[in-house]
């Protein structure tokens, strides 16, 4: 059978165009709507119609105007950037083969029905391809003859029968137009009866029929919604009129005229060029014969992730499938050796039996010296029939002198882990050169994640082989020293050949950028295996202290939950949401002032804490939940995570985590210990110094407020600084207009709150949640700041600007952050992304200041040996474990480094403190 698919193109230019990023190409040119477009179009050509039109509105009015002047009158103009797409598509859709049908006096919608219809009386399937409901009146059984289909190539609905029709609207396609009179349609300015919603036209047609029976029946119905009815009784016949898609226009063309013809592919090429529609043009010069868009999802969600273009490879190597070779002899491994020892760098990788890396046992390695070309060592593997393999120790042995040359370049993905690994078995791996995770992070931190196989797919185009390709999944995954030699091989060499490709492929963007050059080489590059010796050194943990803490928490909880039963009259399930909140919303009837995104009241934080005021219970329930999560986060699991071999706990730090470039950390994270309460402080008791040593914490003061006042060069705030004022003191007597001495309590608490709250986008409604004051109030401390301190108001405004023009915001060591959303249509997107903005330069330049800070205190440790270790990084703070009598030599050189680890408007403030535990270092 043949089949005709008519595209609203009008329809698609405009949903495209709201759906996406406002993307640009080069040349500054928009092409949101068109990357949408073309990419729909591909997939529609894709299914090899046997005829097809790109149907689109002329300009000038329609006939529906001339029935009621008031059609589409609210619909705004435009906008220039969809304007400006408009020709560039007609192009394209021209060099594709479709013809392109524009009728005057009517809209698309009536040509694409009277071909609709046409064709299917004719034997022709039909397939309406668009997002517009209104065509819902034209689906046709294929039991009827030829069917016609709509198909929403947007989202991938598919609405190809009478029922599926009923399914979604509640009537059949011959009442689609009377329930669109009724419901009325806001987007054509069609008015239908007030407060008619889908649901009661539907249940109205269900019962009368048509539009003619409900206007027969409408003194019947009763209520609010029935004098609705009779009030717009008068109007609904012409509603029918405009929502009826004509089918009988008279056009030039009939379906078979639609063949589609022979493509422009020199017009193709450089269309796709121009506007950077690089898997487009891939696709056209692969041959095939076809645009094949099997690739591409057809959903706005898989438009924009493609919207972010893959990289060329720089070199067809780097996309070539790779040759690889199992070293199971000595003359084998002798040769690798001698090609690394030519090279003048190479990629390695390690296979083991554990995620954790201080646990690991190694089962294998591989290595390559140039794309395409690597091996992989088994030395652990242990199935039925494994081959004999060289022995582990020779092998280490062997790869020793390579390893520890320092001299001898050396490039891993994620390579903490491998140095971790390769230092458990006795090789201290020196030379450690680039690491592609963090030349991806360094590049884009958000334009990917940065695993290898995400970054072989965005930069290489290049599909990896993966672990469960090779080792299965769930319950019947094996651990790796069980799988075979060849489907180890094809997977762990690859790792080592992917690895040099990418770093092939990276080094050359990060060399053209620069500052992010400089960032990756000084910061993040020397931080690895600073991070891997903290990680190595671990914290001792005294899991005594942490058990009496255990049992003091499940007491109070076991309190907590008595007068709960109190105060409710009953027992419930405090850990319950659903019990939570039939208590406090149906029986109590306290106000829901959270919902959840369903509508259903909710149990969250934020919601109990919104009416603690009202009633105990919301706070009891508060305290109940702090303490579980203190218990069970903590007290309960960190004696579980001490290292049997080191008897320490060992945190994860994650450089590649948050785009602003601050460190995380896990299992456990050390990152959200909670110290504003007294249990959560207390949980730093149990981490200890042995006996003879101490703890030593060392925090930078205000550093992000130091940093405002250097970004913003506002002189009261660097003023404050430079005189070593108590910042927040010096900014109430700004705001508030006092001297120093005369500030009260209440007002540097506001001042502090105003201080925090502005750099992370705090508004006029939270300042008041925060200080319990009303909004006015608030506002006007907002308004007094800013005159008083106008250099941060003038930074602010300066920083959104420059956000919006060249989408990214810097640090003062030149990190980016790229803002996607910063131009985007949606308020709460764009709103977000500004917020971001201006925190984003100072988190991250925190964040590279304590970073740099780690790597010079590292190399001055280097010098003394074990009197002292770094063994923890939080936030802005370092925490070292130090011999007694070594306390005041390494609090002096450690705050020097700290304090000199940027060069600033106002100086860098150090605090140190000294104790048996971390809490007492406080």
């Amino acid at each position: 059978m043949k089949r005709l698919v008519l595209i609203d193109g009008s329809s698609y230019l405009y949903r495209a165009f709201h759906a996406l990023p406002p993307l640009t190409n080069e040349h500054g040119e928009p092409t949101g709507a068109l990357f949408g477009v073309v990419n729909m179009l591909r997939s529609t050509l894709a299914e090899r119609p046997d005829y097809v039109a790109y149907v689109v509105d002329a300009s000038g009015p329609t006939f529906r105007e001339e029935l009621d002047p008031q059609y589409k009158a609210n619909r705004p103009p435009m906008p220039d950037e969809l304007r400006a797409q408009v020709q560039p598509m007609c192009d394209i859709v021209h060099a594709l083969g479709l013809t392109i049908l524009r009728v005057p006096g009517v809209e698309a919608d009536d040509v694409i029905g009277t071909l609709a219809v046409q064709a299917a009386d004719e034997g022709i399937d039909v397939t309406i391809s668009t997002g517009d409901k209104d065509f819902a009146q034209l689906v046709r059984d294929p039991a009827e003859g030829c069917g016609i289909s709509l198909v929403n190539t947007m989202t991938g609905g598919r609405m190809d029968c009478v029922a599926r029709v009923v399914d979604k609207f509640g009537v059949r396609p011959d009442q689609i137009v009377d329930y669109l009179s009724l419901v009325g349609d806001s987007v054509d300015n069609i008015p239908g009866v007030d407060k008619c919603g889908p649901k009661t036209a539907a249940k109205w047609l269900a019962e009368y029929e048509t539009l003619d029976g409900v206007i027969a029946n409408a003194g019947s119905i009763k209520g609010k919604i029935g004098e609705n009815l009779r009030a717009v009784l008068e109007r609904l016949p012409l509603n029918r009129e405009l929502a009826t898609i004509r089918t009988d226009v008279e056009l030039e063309q009939r379906a078979t005229d639609l063949v589609l013809r022979e493509r422009d592919l020199d017009a193709l090429r450089g269309l796709y060029a121009r506007y950077g529609f690089k898997q487009a043009l891939r696709d056209l010069d692969g041959g095939g014969g076809s645009d094949d868009a099997g690739s591409i999802r057809n959903t706005a969600a898989g438009y924009a992730r493609a919207a972010t273009p893959v990289a060329e490879p720089l070199d067809p190597a780097l996309a070539a499938p790779g040759e690889y070779e199992t070293v199971l002899t000595r003359e084998q491994l002798d040769a690798w050796i001698e090609r690394v020892r030519a090279a003048d760098e190479f990629a390695f990788d390690t296979e083991t039996d554990s995620l954790d890396a201080l646990l690991a046992n190694l089962v294998g390695i591989s290595l390559s010296v140039e794309p395409g070309a690597a091996c992989y060592i088994p030395l652990a593997h242990n199935y039925p029939g494994a081959p004999a393999q060289l022995d582990r120790d020779a092998v280490l042995d062997a790869l020793r002198p390579l390893l520890e040359d320092a001299g001898r370049r050396k490039i891993g993905q994620h390579g903490k882990y491998d140095l971790h690994v390769m230092r458990r078995h006795g090789v201290d791996v020196r030379g450690y050169a680039d690491d592609t995770m963090l030349e991806s992070f360094v590049l884009n931190a958000t334009a990917t994640r940065h695993d290898m196989d995400s970054l072989a797919k965005r930069y290489l185009g290049y599909e990896t082989v993966k672990y469960a390709d090779v080792a299965g999944k769930g319950a019947k995954q094996i651990p790796f020293p069980q799988v075979a030699l060849d489907d180890a091989t094809r997977y762990a060499a690859e790792d080592a050949d992917v690895t040099l490709r990418l770093h092939r492929a990276l080094s050359k963007k990060l060399e053209a950028e620069p500052a992010l050059a400089r960032v990756y080489r000084e910061i993040e590059m020397p931080l690895v295996s600073v991070l891997e010796r903290i990680e190595a050194n671990g914290v001792r943990v005294d899991a005594d202290e942490l058990r009496r803490q255990s049992n003091d928490l499940s007491r109070r909880m076991l309190e907590l939950q008595q007068r709960a039963t109190e105060l409710a009259g009953r027992a419930f399930n405090l850990d319950s949401p659903k019990q939570v909140c039939a208590l406090l919303y149906d029986e109590l009837k306290l106000p829901a002032a959270v919902k959840t995104p369903t509508g259903q009241p909710s149990a969250n934080e934020e919601a109990l804490e919104a009416i603690a005021d009202q009633h105990e219970l919301p706070r009891v329930i508060l305290d109940y939940r702090g303490l579980a999560k203190l218990r069970s986060t903590y007290t309960d699991k960190l004696p579980e995570m001490i290292n049997p071999h080191t008897g320490r706990v060992h945190t994860s730090y994650h450089q590649a985590g948050a785009a602003t470039g601050r460190l995380a950390s896990s299992d456990p994270n050390l990152q959200n210990i909670p110290i504003r309460t007294e249990d959560g402080r207390r949980i730093r008791t149990a981490f200890v110094a042995p006996e003879g040593r101490r703890i030593v914490a060392c925090d930078y003061s205000q550093i992000e407020l130091r940093i405002m006042a250097h970004l913003s060069e506002d002189p009261a705030l660097l003023r404050a600084f430079t005189s070593g004022l108590d910042v927040h003191t010096a900014t109430a007597a700004e705001v508030f207009g006092k001297t120093v001495e005369t500030v009260e309590a209440g007002e540097r608490r506001a001042a502090k709150a105003i201080n925090f709250g502005l750099m992370y986008g705090m508004s006029a409604f939270g300042l008041a949640t925060r200080l319990g004051i009303s909004r006015g109030e608030a506002q006007d401390y907002i308004g007094l700041y800013f005159a008083r301190y106008p250099g941060v108001r003038d930074y602010m405004e300066r920083t959104r600007q420059q956000a919006r023009d060249q989408g990214y915001v810097e640090t003062v060591f030149g990190r980016r952050l790229y803002l996607d959303n910063i131009n985007a249509r949606n308020q709460g997107l764009r709103s977000g992304a500004e917020r971001a903005a201006i925190n984003a330069p100072m988190q991250g330049t925190a964040a590279d200041i304590i970073k740099r800070a780690m790597v010079a205190v590292d190399a001055w440790l280097a010098d003394h040996g074990e009197r002292a270790l770094m063994v923890l990084q939080v936030h802005d703070e370092l925490v070292f474990e130090v011999d007694e009598a070594f306390v005041p030599a390494l609090i002096e050189a450690v705050t020097a480094r700290m304090a000199a680890a940027a060069e600033l408007r106002v100086p860098l403030e150090v605090e140190s403190g000294v104790g048996e535990n971390w809490d007492q270092a406080h």
